[in-house]
């Protein structure tokens, strides 16, 4: 079938990427479902600083590359080995796949699947190399999603079910925004009511592991971001505490977690500097890969401190989805006021511009189906 997609076609074009437009909104050629894929109509994608790694090669992937991968839509199609989806039932799409068989995959969420990420760096889908293609040319899957379109293949271990009564919006979140920084709260931190958590960076995800520390009724939750503008808007989603980085370092304030969202050197240095003795600094952000940062290494035995790193906020979609689900229904987890902007798939070059700029907590693309495809 013919879709319309959002395809990168080179990495590292100049900015502002509303002029050098890297990425080409046009037909794509999807094939057919395999045995354990469903075919999906994309009802809304989350614009994610993973999409923008891609396109700026700080994450080098193979292109062409239909980019997007936190999306949620409606099934119009299994293949024969998936028995417990249904069409038009409103799905999730988690970008790490797991192949269910290995030792990581044992590890209950705290290490990626090996097999799910080799195929995520090629460009491919976990039991199939591909489904799309332009004019005899392939194109390749970006991390088992590829959501910035009208419809999109992916494999059943890339999918969780939600409610109906999930708006789209909200539940495209759920698939990297929240599973991110709320994990890193949820299965990392495991904070108790007396605790302190601390946030860097206020992005879609930032943000996220704010609603969640919020959800679990943490002592005194702080907010830390670059823009002002950003760290305030925290204050409205129940941070009780907001700094500019200097502004933190001027305070003296520590909390015994620290998750830094920002996937900055800098960040990461502002985050370990706040972490209380005894505390522990959680990294959920993805620097470039020659990026680096400084710390103390005595504070790390003299303070008695632990770093941790949280890929996906160290989740199992299939257990977490449901949790936060049942947070948001129960208006404790108001994930719609994450959305900044909404967008159409037109403006996607312009899209990663502003989540460049730091401007963007989470765009959302809405999909008009039976309009974009052709």
């Amino acid at each position: 079938m013919q879709i319309t997609g959002a395809v990168l076609e080179e990495i590292g074009r100049d900015r502002p990427f509303a002029e050098s437009r890297p990425i080409t909104v046009a037909p794509v050629e999807l094939g057919e479902p395999g045995p354990t894929e469903l075919l999906i109509r994309i009802e809304a994608a989350g614009v994610c600083h993973s999409d923008l790694s891609v396109v700026d090669g700080n994450r080098v992937r193979p292109v062409p590359m239909l980019l997007g991968h936190e999306a949620a839509g409606i099934v119009e199609r299994v293949g024969a080995q998936v028995w417990e989806l249904a069409v038009g039932q409103r799905v999730v799409m988690s970008f790490l796949p797991r192949c269910e068989q290995c030792a990581a995959c044992a590890e209950g969420g705290r290490l990626p699947c090996p097999e799910g990420t080799r195929t995520n760096n090629a460009g491919e889908l976990l039991h199939h190399p591909g489904h799309l293609h332009r004019a005899g040319e392939r194109v390749h899957h970006h991390l088992g999603v590829s959501g910035f379109a009208t419809h999109a293949i992916v494999d059943r271990a890339s999918v969780v079910p939600v409610g109906a009564d999930v708006p789209p919006e909200v539940a495209a979140m759920f698939g990297c925004a929240v599973l991110t920084g709320g994990g890193a709260v949820l299965n990392v931190a495991r904070p108790t009511p007396d605790d302190e958590v601390m946030v860097v960076g206020l992005g879609g995800v930032g943000m996220s592991a704010v609603l969640v520390a919020k959800a679990l009724g943490v002592r005194r939750l702080i907010a830390v971001d670059a823009l002002r503008e950003k760290a305030d808007h925290a204050l409205t989603l129940g941070a009780d505490l907001a700094f500019a980085p200097e502004e933190l370092a001027d305070s003296g304030i520590r909390a015994r977690y620290v998750i830094e969202c920002a996937g900055h050197p800098k960040a990461f240095e502002t985050a370990y500097a706040a972490t209380a003795v005894g505390g522990t600094t959680i990294t959920v952000g993805l620097p470039g890969p020659r990026a680096t940062a400084s710390i103390t290494p005595l504070s790390l035995t003299a303070e008695a401190r632990t770093v941790v790193g949280s890929y996906l906020g160290s989740a199992l979609p299939a257990r977490d989805i449901p949790r936060y689900e049942q947070l948001w229904r129960d208006g404790k987890l108001p994930v719609e006021q994450l959305i900044s902007d909404r967008i159409e798939l037109s403006g996607i070059n312009a899209a990663m511009d502003r989540l460049a700029e730091g401007r963007a907590i989470r765009q959302i693309i809405t999909f008009d189906a039976e309009r974009e495809t052709r």
